[in-house]
């Protein structure tokens, strides 16, 4: 049986407890999830994310990753004072977290970029496991790539339609808004 790390002390042994102060700021969950559904992997594709994080801030919820065991870091092969950053198997384990939780905003709130929220309800399992895939085929490139150059397996190209790349989520986002607004008969 596999024995689980003695982590930092908490507030109490209630597990959703521990979920929140791992992962309870907004934050480290648009740093995972630029990971899983963008790809992200360097501190300055964090930094052009939509919601414009601080650097300060970036850089703690990095570290904070890390000393958590959801991410780890390595330095690039072609520029070795870049540091790549990859999520864990532990953190490759909130797909279906964050899955459940974009649905879930989707169901109830105002929310862009439809595309992604119907590729997921589509199916749900089978994005998950594009997901993973796309983890899986990185982490196999950055083991054996020198070159450091990874390419998103095929799974993730058809998830990543759904995401319309070469537009920004600002973009995005307005034209989900306007879709919608039209859809109501507001514009």
């Amino acid at each position: 049986m596999l024995r689980k790390k003695a982590g930092p002390e908490r507030r109490s042994g209630c597990p959703l407890n521990a979920s929140v102060e791992i992962l309870g700021d907004r934050w480290s969950l648009l740093i995972i999830r630029d990971m899983m559904l963008r790809g992200f992997r360097t501190y300055k594709e964090f930094l052009g994310s939509y919601e414009r994080i601080a650097t300060n801030i970036l850089a703690d919820r990095l570290q904070k990753l890390i000393a958590h065991g959801i991410i780890t870091t390595g330095r690039d092969s072609s520029d070795g004072r870049k540091l790549i950053y990859s999520l864990t198997p532990k953190g490759i384990d909130l797909a279906p977290v964050l899955t459940e939780m974009v649905l879930w905003a989707a169901a109830h709130e105002d929310t862009a970029n439809q595309a992604l929220v119907r590729e997921m309800r589509k199916d749900k399992e089978q994005f998950i496991l594009a997901i993973r895939q796309r983890w899986a085929d990185t982490t196999q490139a950055a083991n054996g790539n020198a070159s450091g150059k990874l390419k998103p397996s095929a799974d993730f190209r058809q998830i990543g339609r759904a995401l319309r790349p070469g537009t920004s989520l600002r973009s995005q986002r307005l034209g989900d808004v306007h879709a919608r607004g039209a859809r109501r008969g507001q514009h």
